[in-house]
């Protein structure tokens, strides 16, 4: 004990009794289950928004109102899927939910893997009550897959930004549509009520990091294609078959 007081006065080591040991060791088995167990949830909600990400394109892809997401897909280069935006308050407005983005290589059938991001916003105005709405991005232009790539972006002011028309006859309308991104959303059978404009959307780092096993920026995703996950094959597919001209 005295060599490990000299040692100490001098320096050289500090000196940490056995129950103080125990208690950090304790700590850090503590800490490190936490972080297992925080990972292994975000892989599950990152797979389970994955599985409905394909069910909510595949609806808008059948759904008689939705004829321009169709049309416009066949030349997107890249989508976004968000299947539940939760908007709701008094006075002052909130908006937000957890979506996926898959790009396009080039004018190839292939697409990439999926990113995870968040989209969410806020508004003024009167309104109560709330809704939960389902929203599709298309996105059309280079500029517009550039935003994606970052950390976060402005719906509106990073990228151009239009709502897509809905209708039997919409696809016909699509070609004045010039935006960099087209919005659709559709709540309880409501179409277009929700709007993005001004959305920020931003990466969900832990999800993406959780899905693919490591630590992966959007470009590694997206363009690179430098990881995969088995489980996103059925919705690439989905998209794929949509996306392709007939």
């Amino acid at each position: 004990m005295k060599h490990s007081n000299s040692l100490l006065r001098q320096g050289r080591y500090p000196y940490i009794p056995a129950r103080g040991l125990a208690v950090l060791l304790a700590i850090f088995s503590t800490l490190t289950v936490a972080v297992a167990v925080s990972v292994a949830d975000d892989a599950q909600e990152a797979q389970q928004l994955v599985e409905k990400s394909q069910l909510t394109i595949e609806s808008f892809a059948t759904d008689a109102n939705m004829g321009a997401v169709r049309d416009l897909m066949h030349t997107a280069k890249g989508l976004f899927i968000a299947p539940q935006v939760l908007k709701g308050a008094f006075i002052l407005g909130a908006s937000g939910g957890s979506g996926v983005f898959l790009a396009r290589e080039g004018e190839l059938k292939k697409w990439s893997q999926p990113a995870f991001y968040t989209i969410g916003g806020v508004s003024f105005g009167l309104q109560a009550g709330g809704e939960a709405s389902e929203v599709v991005l298309l996105v059309m232009t280079e500029r517009g897959v550039s935003a994606m790539l970052g950390n976060n972006f402005k719906l509106g002011a990073d990228a151009s930004l239009a709502v897509g028309p809905v209708g039997a006859g919409a696809g016909g309308a699509t070609a004045a549509l010039s935006a960099d991104i087209i919005s659709f959303s559709r709540a309880q059978g409501l179409y277009g009520g929700l709007s993005v404009d001004g959305s920020v959307i931003a990466l969900r780092d832990g999800w993406n990091t959780a899905y693919y096993g490591k630590s992966v920026t959007p470009t590694d995703i997206l363009v690179r294609k430098s990881v995969s996950n088995p489980h996103s094959a059925p919705l690439i597919a989905a998209v794929s078959k949509i996306a392709s001209p007939k």
